[in-house]
């Protein structure tokens, strides 16, 4: 398995939306791996590799909702 402590990305979806990037990630064969960091805020971390943090966020560029990078949450 792939390391995916290297490029996380932090996002903001609305709260209804975070299963949907989820499913999205899975259907994109893991290219990174989503945890919820705040479900009442939408506030997401997707775990990706240095090789495919670029894919991600292209897919997330084209997605039908409004997705916003955040700093990260600790």
């Amino acid at each position: 398995m792939r390391n995916m402590a290297g490029n996380p990305i932090y996002i903001q979806v609305e709260p209804r939306n975070v299963n949907f990037i989820n499913r999205i990630m899975e259907g994109y064969e893991y290219l990174g791996v989503v945890s919820t960091l705040d479900r009442s805020t939408g506030v997401l971390v997707i775990r990706a590799t240095p090789d495919t943090a670029g894919e991600v966020r292209e897919i997330l560029a084209h997605l039908p909702i409004a997705v916003r990078y955040i700093d990260r949450i600790e």
